[in-house]
């Protein structure tokens, strides 16, 4: 992950839903290009926020059995409000179908108590072995490498699952 933009899960019911925040700095480095006098979180970063959220709880549900979650679909997008430095997005996300390596999501974002964007969402997610047959020995030990990364980071954003099956 490039930027990791969810800092706290604070509330997590896997199979059902998740929400979390991410604080807003002056020191991202994206706010220096949008906008310099005008800093604003740009939308396509609020969405995918909401992707990382639900990463996590696609992770927290399937006890981290697949090491990619990629979105597929974003849908029904409105962007209500801004986000600007020292300010806290908090980010809703509700199941709302579960398939074969794909579960959409409703997911809702806040700003001071307004609604900063919502949407449909849907996230694709698999294990990198299983889609390459020729590289699937190579690709199961990345798999692997990045479950483990995720599972730590997890135990940082989420520190009830140290005491917790979740």
């Amino acid at each position: 992950m490039k930027f990791q933009l969810v800092d706290r899960i604070t509330e997590l019911v896997p199979g059902e839903s998740i929400a979390a925040e991410k604080y807003l700095t002056s020191a991202e480095e994206y706010l220096a290009d949008h906008f310099p006098a005008f800093p604003v979180m740009p939308g396509v970063l609020m969405v995918e926020t909401l992707v990382q959220a639900g990463a996590w709880l696609i992770r927290a549900t399937d006890d981290f059995a697949e090491s990619t979650v990629l979105l597929k679909q974003a849908r029904a997008a409105k962007f209500n409000n801004f986000v600007s430095p020292g300010q806290k997005l908090i980010v809703r996300l509700a199941m709302q179908k579960r398939g074969e390596g794909e579960t959409t999501f409703k997911a809702t974002s806040e700003v001071e108590g307004k609604t900063a964007v919502s949407c449909r969402i849907t996230l694709a997610h698999f294990n990198l072995a299983d889609r390459n047959e020729d590289r699937r020995d190579e690709l199961a030990v990345v798999d692997r490498e990045r479950i483990l990364d995720q599972r730590e980071l997890f135990g940082r954003l989420w520190p009830a699952s140290r005491h917790s099956k979740t």
